[in-house]
């Protein structure tokens, strides 16, 4: 007997020797626990099915946020953490809806998801056209989606309710006129010390492999400077002469490894892997930081008297916003610390992914970069700086970043979840009138598709297009523009960096033309398909590594 047959011979003689002995009888223990597991599953399946009521949608092993899918790549059975990217096309047109359902049979709680505007600003802020009596009340968002983001201290992004209203009174008058004016100044010199640190002053070309690792490093100088009122030079080394990690580098870090350093518990952080140690150190310098600099902060704006010299970073100010409040609306240290931590963290991931999508848009598009120059010549000129007031002339500009951003939406997914029992109003395919009501039940949560939101053809013609135009003329402040959500949570930071990204984008397109780099042979639609066709999605999306060439332009 070959092996392969004394193998099959052990395993049927082991599985008819276990039983279970019931009634006098002998019941196979595998295949009773098998049909046991099957049924439970079934069962599963359809409790899901009647708790989205019937509403058509995937069927599937996992729920695609939860970590046994994200570990797995996007497939026909796993839709995994980029499954809105892949199903911005078709996929709701297959199912006749814009809502849709994703249930679970093996793990995970069945889901809602919807690429509709209209049914976004229901769940996000209570605000409906149809005959339902939605409240923003009505959902908020999970607890524990939140956790994580939470881990420097509760913050505007994550509180609920009542709570968020508190960090809403304190957070808002940090983000004023008096910061966006040191973004858009920051910025300039920002730009013009990586212009002398990177050799482009006396250059007529410029050669960029990975195009994130300027923009990436621009929006961290540029959050360390307004954000935290750090002096952070382009050319500073990393380690201080003692040996220990600057706090600027440990931003930078921290930045490059959230999913470690932000995210982790402390005893993955802790586990002696190369790399980790890196992490670990970042992590206790900036914790440090912070801690010291709310301190002195704080005796700072106790102290201070009015002038024209008090500080203007985003920290400062809302050290002195809060010092301001009494009682209830006070926040307390953490609280003070995780605002300006998420807020400036995600602000510098959102503009530095937009801005390097911008530059790869615009290095296929020259027709586009031309009309935009144009506009920059005019405002600007050649011969002097651009300057804050100019910001609103330069709506090309701004429409450039505006539609890079709809294309590939930073913040591709928004979480919430039903507090109580209540109904949401679909509107009808287009061409119908009327809306169709969804009774949705307490403990639901619903996946606000960001990404399909922003390819939606009920909102944007030919969505898959660069097109900056659409944006002309639309106001800075414009809900038309909803890829920095909507309604009163949209972002707080949306000025933040909008203000960054005119100014970049102003320098650098008055100064440089921009075109791909290829590989050998290759063709503008493949070196495309290469950038732009599979996304990177972690905390934020964003294009893979983009290799681009600068040509100094000719002044006319």
């Amino acid at each position: 007997m070959g092996l392969l047959d004394s193998l099959s011979e052990l395993h049927r003689q082991t599985s008819l020797s276990i039983h279970l002995r019931f009634l006098g009888h002998d019941i196979p223990l595998l295949p009773t626990f098998s049909a046991i597991f099957v049924a439970s599953r079934v069962i599963k399946l359809l409790n899901g099915i009647r708790t989205v009521n019937n509403l058509p949608g995937f069927r599937l092993p996992l729920q695609p946020l939860t970590y046994p899918s994200v570990f797995f790549p996007t497939s026909w059975w796993n839709l995994g953490i980029g499954a809105n990217w892949y199903w911005r096309n078709g996929v709701y047109d297959k199912f006749g809806s814009e809502t849709i359902s994703v249930v679970p049979f093996l793990y995970g709680e069945p889901t809602i998801h919807t690429s509709n505007l209209e049914v976004t600003r229901q769940v996000i802020a209570g605000q409906g056209q149809g005959p339902g009596q939605v409240k923003a009340r009505h959902f908020d968002k999970s607890e524990a989606a939140n956790r994580t983001l939470a881990k420097w201290g509760m913050n505007l992004v994550t509180s609920l309710n009542d709570v968020w209203r508190k960090h809403r009174r304190v957070v808002g008058p940090a983000f004023n006129n008096d910061l966006y004016e040191l973004v858009w100044t920051e910025t300039l010199n920002t730009y013009r010390q990586m212009e002398v640190a990177e050799g482009w002053e006396h250059r007529n070309a410029v050669v960029l492999p990975v195009v994130q690792k300027i923009t990436t490093k621009l929006a961290l100088l540029v959050v360390a400077r307004c954000g935290f009122g750090l002096s952070f030079d382009w050319s500073a080394p990393p380690m201080g002469p003692d040996g220990t990690m600057s706090v600027q580098e440990s931003l930078r870090v921290l930045a490059d490894s959230y999913m470690l350093g932000l995210m982790a518990p402390d005893w993955v952080r802790n586990l002696p892997l190369p790399g980790f140690r890196q992490v670990r150190m970042a992590f206790n310098q900036f914790s440090s930081f912070m801690q010291r600099e709310i301190e002195a902060r704080t005796m700072e704006v106790r102290n201070e008297e009015e002038s024209a010299d008090v500080r203007k970073d985003a920290f400062t100010m809302l050290v002195r916003a809060n010092e301001q409040e009494t009682g209830k609306f006070k926040l307390d240290t953490q609280e003070v610390i995780g605002n300006v931590f998420i807020l400036l963290f995600a602000g510098h991931e959102t503009t530095a992914h937009t801005l390097a999508a911008t530059l790869a848009l615009l290095a296929l598009h020259p027709e586009i970069q031309s009309e935009i120059l144009e506009q920059i010549v005019s405002v600007v000129g050649y011969d002097r700086d651009p300057k804050y007031e100019d910001y609103s002339k330069l709506d090309k500009v701004l429409s450039a970043f505006y539609e890079s951003l709809r294309l590939f939406p930073a913040a591709y997914i928004m979480v919430r979840e039903a507090t109580e029992d209540t109904v949401l109003d679909l509107p009808n395919p287009v061409g119908q009138e009327g809306f169709t009501q969804l009774p949705v039940a307490k403990g639901t949560q619903i996946i606000l598709d960001m990404v399909g939101i922003q390819y939606n053809p009920r909102y944007f013609k030919d969505p898959e297009e660069f097109r900056p135009s659409r944006w002309y003329g639309v106001s800075n402040e414009s809900e038309a523009f909803s890829a920095f959500s909507v309604g009163p949570r949209a972002c707080i930071g949306r000025k933040f960096a909008t203000t960054e990204g005119v100014v970049f984008l102003t320098l650098l397109l008055r100064d440089w033309f921009i075109e791909p780099v290829f590989h050998e042979g290759e063709s503008k639609e493949a070196w495309a398909k290469r950038i732009f066709s599979d996304p990177i999605a972690g905390l934020t999306l964003t294009v893979k590594d983009t290799p681009v060439k600068l040509t100094r332009r000719k002044r006319e």
